[in-house]
């Protein structure tokens, strides 16, 4: 069983993200942080806690909460992505309940006096709790957004970095970009924050986007999650959903899938980037990895935010820490898709057995 917290900028994979943390039996979900980057921090708190109650959390997780966090990055200004995630970052998702309904606000942490408990509170307090001085167990922190809560948490509270099994980073590329021509998004956001978590002595993993870029939500995985069994139709519209819940999935997919196309051709489908992030801490053995040296240029004119990826070893580095002067990150390099997939299938049955919006 592995002990999870999310750190997370919902937008539309990272909603898919957590429907995955929800429904893998092999997962324990502790909490949820959000941060800024796809959407303002105001609307990541609130898709987070909508996801939660979209998704059956209370079947499950009657407990955990969200926790808002970081409003900006460390040192630049904020930046999110209207253009991919829509203004509220789940732009085009039906059937999702109404961010402001008590449903969905009592899914947010809250103090004695009715305030909100920020991100660096709930994760820390999780992470002591479960690790308990080390007769607990250990916690691995996701993250699918910028790294700016986990920059503080590492920063904050290094008392408590023997307590984390694992830091895993949907972020980067290897040699590619995509919010410019070489950075990816997540690590562009805030790449100060990234670096910080990469020099920090504790194992991690970059799942880049040379890797989220081939799991695509092709036309058959689309009929798929509508309808479970169905036989591909190439031609036509695309069958009527089975449940309410997989209507949302359906549009919160064909909205990203139009973002993808007009902004970079992707004419198959749009790809689930941070569902992988929840795939490998379930189910590593999809993956083929390798470690390397990993750092984030910061100061390059036209560089910024990309992650430079040691793969020839010009560095001297060692593999006897996660720090500084080691190979510091694994790095992985292809994801078994139909393996994926077929998680991802699994989670979605459970969830429509639990999802609230099964029962409107």
């Amino acid at each position: 069983m592995k002990f999870v917290w999310m750190d997370v900028d919902p937008g539309h994979d990272d909603a898919t993200a957590i429907l995955l943390a929800l429904h893998c039996p092999n997962i324990t979900l502790l909490g949820i942080s959000t941060t800024h980057g796809n959407a303002s921090s105001y609307w990541t708190m609130r898709n987070a806690a909508r996801c939660l109650q979209a998704f059956g959390a209370s079947s499950r997780y009657p407990e955990v909460r969200v926790y808002p966090g970081a409003a900006k990055p460390l040192l630049r200004p904020a930046k999110h992505d209207p253009e991919i995630h829509g203004v509220d970052g789940l732009g085009g998702v039906e059937g999702l309940p109404d961010s402001e309904s008590p449903e969905v606000t009592r899914w947010l942490a809250k103090d004695a006096d009715g305030e909100n408990i920020r991100a660096l509170d709930g994760m820390a307090r999780a992470v002591k709790q479960t690790w308990n001085r080390g007769n607990g167990h250990k916690v691995t922190i996701i993250s699918s957004g910028p790294m700016t809560n986990i920059a503080l948490f590492v920063a904050v509270y290094p008392d408590l970095l023997d307590a984390v099994e694992e830091f895993v980073f949907m972020g980067g590329g290897v040699g590619l970009g995509n919010r410019s021509a070489v950075a990816e998004y997540n690590i562009l956001c805030d790449p100060h924050a990234a670096q910080i978590v990469l020099e920090a002595p504790v194992k991690k993993t970059m799942i880049p986007i040379n890797v989220t870029h081939t799991a695509i939500v092709t036309r058959a995985i689309h009929e798929q999650l509508l309808v479970p069994g169905t036989q591909s139709d190439t031609g036509g519209p695309l069958p009527k959903a089975a449940t309410n819940l997989r209507h949302t999935l359906s549009t919160l997919i064909s909205f990203f899938a139009d973002s993808y196309k007009s902004t970079f051709g992707f004419n198959d489908g749009p790809p689930l980037h941070d569902a992988l992030t929840v795939a490998y801490v379930s189910r590593p053995e999809l993956f083929k990895s390798t470690r390397y040296r990993v750092d984030v240029e910061l100061t390059g004119a036209h560089s910024s935010g990309e992650t430079v990826v040691d793969v020839w070893d010009y560095q001297s580095c060692d593999n006897n820490g996660w720090g500084a002067g080691s190979k510091n990150c694994i790095v992985t390099q292809s994801v078994d898709l139909d393996g994926f997939f077929a998680l991802f299938h699994d989670c979605v049955l459970r969830c429509d057995q639990v999802s609230a919006l099964n029962k409107t």
